[in-house]
């Protein structure tokens, strides 16, 4: 009788097991895109409100009409952007409690700190958003620019927050594992763990740079179609400039993460460069797949890591053979995407460069600032491929430290909730970003198309506006 049934069950255990690794399948694929879509509109929740408060300073201090405009344009559209991000951060915030159970049940007083401050932060961004959106004809010009700071703050440090509980994750602190309960909880100690200074500098610079470049792309379009008026030649030379300003100092902090990975997180660091044995003299590899030994068909650079890691290249670096293969990140995915963002952060670069020659040759011959139509072109690429680049910098933080979701802790498999189904969610929430998407693409394209031809400056303009 027990050989008639042992088919059956083991039958049963397959299966459930198959439905079980679907299930997980679908709460990551639900929670990376729900990330993927709303860290795009978080960053330009951080960076656009800085950039209509540039446009509309200048705007007052030089009565120019063209920048009035443009900041008014922005905040509106800062507006939109920002109801879209409370309604996928908030479906963030539900994903964590019912995808994750076992992390948010176990650690979920270690982690609140940041998240309960990033609440707060949230609604004072809120706050002061409605009263600069409301008080735009109520309030004398430099009182309203006042009153847009504190959304500026609010949004940096709302990243702050969030970016700290990402951080814990990947150094987790402040708290003791004793018969697998957790004690001696130190929420600040948690919050402000080795790992917060990197990636919380490396995101915030992120934000301003996406938000930079992916506004000053729609102006660079509108140039190439004829529109080079003082109103669009202000769009894009406002958040172009700020974008190639921050772009050096992300270079450094990158370097700067990247050290940080090779003391704290060298598993990490071998799967992002593709390194299987430790030892020194060892090379910097572009592009490849990983293959039995290492990284194959790849462009190698001699003692390249071993030079970036110590400066020297007999800087030993540690190699996946230091972990069983089970706790191995997927190496082609982490390495590739880790290039990927490379090369967009040094074409940014190059285009700051140019755009810092063209400025010289201006200061030479005098004149308006030229912006040739190939400059104009890869301008228009450079904000798309920013998104491109903070997609793959998120991507290699998060698979970089599979398998843990709470490194060296916590498996993401012992996280997830064990209620089957989840492969419904993952549809629903697809349908649901799906109709955002297009209803927010709609609304920002009625409102730019509905932008007015910004006049001359007339004499009430500058008794309003006074130039100081």
């Amino acid at each position: 009788m027990r050989t008639v049934l042992s088919g059956p069950w083991v039958l049963a255990v397959y299966m459930a097991e198959r439905v079980k690794e679907s299930d997980l399948a679908a709460a990551r694929a639900q929670m990376g895109f729900s990330l993927a879509w709303h860290i795009v509109v978080a960053c330009l929740g951080v960076g656009l409100p800085a950039l209509t408060l540039l446009a509309e300073w200048y705007g007052i201090r030089t009565g120019d009409p063209a920048h009035r405009l443009l900041a008014r344009h922005w905040a509106r559209a800062m507006g939109v952007l920002f109801a879209v991000g409370a309604v996928s951060g908030t479906i963030l915030s539900f994903e964590m409690g019912l995808l994750w159970p076992g992390l948010m049940g176990r650690f979920g007083q270690v982690i609140g700190l940041p998240f309960a401050l990033e609440g707060i932060a949230f609604f004072v961004e809120a706050v002061f958003l409605g009263i600069y959106l409301y008080a735009w004809d109520r309030l004398p010009p430099r009182r309203h620019l006042l009153t847009g700071v504190p959304i500026v703050i609010a949004g940096t440090l709302s990243a702050f927050f969030v970016v700290c509980a990402n951080a814990w994750m990947n150094q987790p602190r402040g708290f003791t594992l004793r018969d697998g309960k957790v004690v001696h909880v130190d929420p600040w100690a948690a919050m402000l763990n080795p790992a917060s200074p990197p990636q919380t500098v490396h995101m915030i610079l992120a934000a301003f740079m996406v938000a930079s470049f992916l506004t000053a792309s729609v102006y660079a379009v509108a140039m190439l179609r004829g529109r080079r008026d003082a109103y669009h030649r202000a769009g894009f030379l406002i958040p172009f400039t700020l974008g190639v300003v921050v772009t050096p100092f992300q270079v450094y902090v990158g370097d700067w993460a990247a050290r940080f990975l090779s003391h704290y997180q060298p598993t990490k660091l071998a799967a992002i460069e593709g390194v299987y044995r430790t030892g020194p003299h060892v090379p910097l590899t572009i592009g490849g797949v990983a293959g039995d030994h290492g990284l194959e068909y790849g462009l190698e650079v001699p003692d390249g890591l071993s030079l970036l890691v110590g400066y020297s290249p007999g800087t030993v670096v540690q190699g996946l053979d230091r972990v069983p293969a089970a706790q191995r990140p997927p190496v082609t995915a982490v390495h590739w995407a880790f290039d990927l963002m490379v090369a967009v952060g040094f074409f940014l670069l190059a285009m700051g460069v140019w755009l810092l020659w063209l400025w010289w040759r201006r200061r030479r011959t005098g004149g308006e600032l030229s912006t040739p139509r190939l400059f104009l072109a890869l301008a228009a690429v450079g904000g798309p491929a920013s998104v491109v680049a903070l997609e793959c910098g998120w991507s290699v933080t998060e698979l970089g430290r599979q398998p843990w979701i709470v490194w060296g802790v916590m498996r993401v498999r012992d996280a997830v909730n064990p209620a089957p189904g989840l492969m419904g969610g993952l549809w629903l929430v697809l349908v649901v970003y799906a109709a955002m998407t297009v209803a927010t693409v709609y609304v920002l394209r009625r409102m730019a198309r509905g932008t007015p031809v910004p006049r001359a400056p007339q004499e009430e303009d500058v008794a309003r506006y006074p130039v100081v």
